[in-house]
C-alpha cells in the first residue's frame, strides 16, 4: 500500500471508507467528510492519486490510476463505502473489479462526468493549466466560494500546489471516456449513488448521460449546489451513506 495517504479514526473500527479525490486535489482535502465518517464509527483512508500530493505520474491512462490503488485491496481488504469526486469518480468505477463479491459496498459518486468527449478533455486541460500555473490563495478561494470553510479553502490551495504539472498529460492521452456501460451493469453486491450538482453551477454530471431504470443505482440532483459538493453541502454526502439511525 502506498504511504502517500491520509487516515482518520481507528484501524479497528467496525466500518471502513475509501475516499478518492479529484484532479488537482489531495488526500487531506477530504478532511471534513472524513471527520464526519469517523464520528459515525468509520476508519477512513484517502490515498493520493498518481501525480497528486507530491507524487509523480508517469503513466497517464485512467486505468493506471485505478491499478495504482490495487494494494488498498490486498489481503481481501474491503470497504463499506467507497467515494469519489469528479475525476476520482472515473477511478472509483475502475475499482469495481477489485471489490470482493462477498461484501456489500456502497459507491458514492460526487458530481461525476459520465461521458467525456474529446472537446471536454481539451477544456479540462485548459482549466488544469490555468489552475496550476497561477495557484489561487486560500483568500481568493474564500472570496469566490463564500459557502466554503476557511479550512477547505486552504486544502484546495494545498492540493493544487502539490500537483505534478506533468499530470496534464491525462487530458492529452485519454481522447474520450464513458462510464455509462459500467453503470448499466452494477454487480449485485454493489449499490451506487450519484450526487449531481446543479447544471447552472458548472456541474460535471449531465443527468441525461446517466442510464435510467438500473437496479441498485440511485441519483440525486442537488439544486443550488456546485461541483464541490463536499465543501458546499456535506450533509448531502452523509445522507447517501447507510448509517444506523437509532440515535435520531
Amino acid at each position: 500500500m502506498s504511504n502517500s495517504a491520509s487516515q482518520w479514526g481507528s484501524p479497528t473500527a467496525s466500518r471502513r471508507a475509501l475516499l478518492i479525490h479529484g484532479m488537482t486535489m489531495c488526500s487531506i482535502s477530504w478532511e471534513g467528510i472524513a471527520q464526519r465518517l469517523v464520528a459515525e464509527g468509520f476508519f477512513v483512508i484517502a490515498p493520493n492519486l498518481l501525480g497528486h500530493g507530491g507524487r509523480r505520474c508517469t503513466n497517464y491512462h485512467i486505468s493506471e490510476f485505478a491499478e495504482d490503488l490495487r494494494p488498498y485491496f490486498a489481503l481481501d481488504t474491503s470497504y463499506d463505502v467507497i467515494m469519489g469526486h469528479s475525476f476520482g469518480c472515473l477511478v472509483t468505477l475502475s475499482l469495481l473489479p477489485f471489490l470482493p463479491k462477498t461484501k456489500e459496498t456502497t459507491i458514492i459518486l460526487v458530481d461525476p462526468a459520465i461521458e467525456i468527449t474529446e472537446v471536454q478533455f481539451n477544456n479540462y486541460q485548459k482549466v488544469f493549466l490555468r489552475w496550476t500555473t497561477n495557484v489561487n490563495t486560500a483568500e481568493e478561494h474564500m472570496a469566490e466560494n463564500p459557502a466554503w470553510s476557511r479550512r477547505d479553502c486552504v486544502l484546495r490551495t494545498l492540493g493544487v500546489a502539490m500537483v505534478d504539472p506533468d499530470t496534464v498529460e491525462v487530458f492529452k492521452r485519454n481522447i474520450s471516456w464513458s462510464s455509462s456501460g459500467l453503470l448499466k451493469n452494477i454487480p449485485p453486491h454493489i449499490k451506487v449513488t450519484i450526487l449531481a450538482s446543479d447544471p447552472k453551477l458548472d456541474a460535471s454530471c449531465v443527468l441525461e448521460h446517466i442510464p435510467r431504470d438500473v437496479e441498485r443505482l440511485h441519483v440525486k440532483a442537488l439544486t443550488g449546489i456546485g461541483h464541490w459538493i463536499q465543501y458546499e453541502c456535506p450533509d448531502a454526502i452523509m445522507d447517501a451513506i447507510p448509517l444506523p439511525r437509532a440515535k435520531l
